[in-house]
């Protein structure tokens, strides 16, 4: 009898539960500001794909290993987003649960940018000499920063995805319109960044970045990496003063049951021992797709400028056909980010007027996979068509290929952009959606998520630079089985991924 008297002293406990679990929803203009912080990473990752590949063959690694370079991204990815994804679900600083780690993401990145840039410069200055084949020291500079990027971005990107569904609530069109804003802001970010690749006199903005030991090509990639540290702090400070977030209050969990919690191990086991069956349907069709995406988002650059236009890495007339080859890559990433970004206004609607977001998914990835086997058609025209001149010292030079061929590998570049948009919005969106049907936390849920994406890419990594030597030295092997990839993710998309939840909201958890 004295617990009710004293019941009515103690503070009420409810409202705390549905804190936890139904957050209310936000305008969507606040939805819009963390969206665009998309903007910012997508800039840097823009240069990344479009001129780091040919940038470390620059300071000495073959192009058989430079693929390896890229298992900084998926290892980073698989341990970093799923344990800052687990701590954001459970953060209580003041600042809110996601806030503290976009921001420490957003200052890990301005730092490994700077690495980056200045890994020749760095290297040059303890020891490499200028002009060498091998500057291993500046490859040593250039991991280290790279290593720290990935592990930036992933801090940053997880817990925007987790935010985003945080200000939606649990409405899953909400939901579904947020990642969607996000994949637009990702074409902005692509399509600024490889602008900024494309252009060749970028560093006489900054002057001091041309040096003895970085040429003009690594000037310009150092002035890029400027511009993309400006606008993601830009960003980043913005939309961290604009929305705000409710601290988070735990629940109350007794002392006996809370001794016995592996932490955050324990946890990934356990989500994924629980995983629903649409889960695991997601994450399998997730897998494939990125067995097709990543062989070409690693090489397209290096496949216009071998395969297309002829050229080789390094100095002479070879090694500036394939700088050519290169900024046409960027020019067609560019072309490619404009589709996705006007692609990614338009999915859910395209999705309603299709019949749903798995058919919208399991169309697109026929769509990838159709694109990759043109890059075998493309490749051979250009070299049936490949013409030479000779010079005046009786040197012969291979020419640029026509301009049906560079258009064909254009329009490749275009067209991937609408299952680009697709890919960056909808399997967020469903695991978002799932998550909030299973009560799981959003953070810990989209770190599951990002295992289906890099271990593809630690695959591919590892098989893509020896597969692909295997058969001559070429890109276009890891591009067939990319193709094979994603005729499978559509199959698996159509015929076994379950419809979401109607556009309504998706579950009445912590209701009651």
């Amino acid at each position: 009898m004295d617990s009710s008297m004293k019941s009515d002293k103690q503070p009420p406990r409810a409202p705390l539960q549905v804190q936890h679990h139904e957050p209310p929803q936000r305008p969507i203009w606040q939805i819009i500001m963390v969206a665009a912080i998309a903007a910012g990473v997508q800039f840097g990752w823009a240069l990344q794909l479009s001129l780091l590949t040919p940038y470390v063959q620059l300071i000495g690694v073959p192009h058989t290993w430079s693929s390896f370079i890229w298992l900084c991204g998926p290892i980073s990815g698989m341990i970093v987003q799923p344990v800052v994804g687990y701590y954001s679900d459970r953060c209580t600083s003041r600042f809110g649960r996601r806030r503290p780690f976009i921001a420490g993401g957003a200052f890990l990145v301005a730092i490994a940018v700077f690495l980056i840039g200045y890994a020749a410069d760095i290297g040059v200055s303890t020891g490499d000499k200028v002009g060498a084949a091998t500057k291993p020291r500046a490859i040593g500079i250039f991991v280290v920063g790279f290593w720290i990027l990935d592990v930036a971005n992933n801090t940053l990107q997880g817990p925007c995805r987790a935010l985003l569904a945080d200000l939606a609530g649990s409405n899953s069109s909400r939901i579904r319109t947020g990642n969607a804003m996000f994949a637009f802001f990702m074409g902005v970010g692509n399509v600024l960044g490889y602008a900024a690749g494309s252009y060749t006199h970028l560093y006489r903005i900054v002057p001091f970045t041309k040096t003895d030991a970085c040429d003009v090509y690594c000037a310009n990639l150092k002035t890029c990496f400027f511009i993309s540290i400006a606008l993601l702090v830009s960003i980043t400070v913005l939309a961290m003063a604009t929305v705000s977030e409710d601290p988070f209050i735990p629940e109350p969990v007794d002392e006996k049951s809370s001794t016995k919690q592996l932490v955050f191990f324990g946890e990934m086991l356990a989500a994924l021992k629980e995983l629903s069956r649409p889960m695991w349907i997601l994450l399998l069709v997730t897998c494939l797709n990125w067995i097709a995406w990543f062989p070409f988002l690693l090489f397209d650059t290096d496949w216009m400028g071998k395969e297309v236009y002829g050229g080789t890495v390094g100095q002479g007339q070879a090694g500036q056909l394939y700088n050519k080859g290169v900024r046409a890559g960027a020019l067609g990433l560019m072309l490619n980010s404009v589709v996705s970004g006007l692609a990614s206004l338009g999915i859910e609607h395209l999705a309603r007027w299709i019949g749903g977001v798995k058919r919208l998914w399991g169309g697109v990835n026929f769509l990838l996979a159709i694109c990759l086997a043109m890059t075998v058609l493309v490749t051979k025209l250009a070299e049936s068509n490949r013409e030479f001149t000779t010079l005046a010292d009786g040197t012969t030079v291979t020419l640029p290929p026509s301009s049906g061929v560079k258009s064909g590998a254009l329009a490749i570049f275009a067209i991937l952009g609408a299952p680009l948009a697709v890919t960056f919005s909808v399997p967020c969106a469903l695991a978002s959606i799932f998550c909030n049907n299973s009560g799981a936390g959003q953070g810990l849920s989209l770190g599951v998520l990002n295992l289906a994406i890099v271990i593809p890419q630690m695959v591919v990594s590892v098989l893509s630079g020896p597969w692909d030597q295997l058969f001559g030295g070429g890109n276009l092997p890891a591009f067939v089985v990319g193709a094979v990839a994603a005729a499978a993710s559509g199959i698996f998309a159509f015929t076994m991924l379950p419809t979401p939840p109607p556009d309504v909201k998706v579950s009445g958890v912590g209701m009651h």
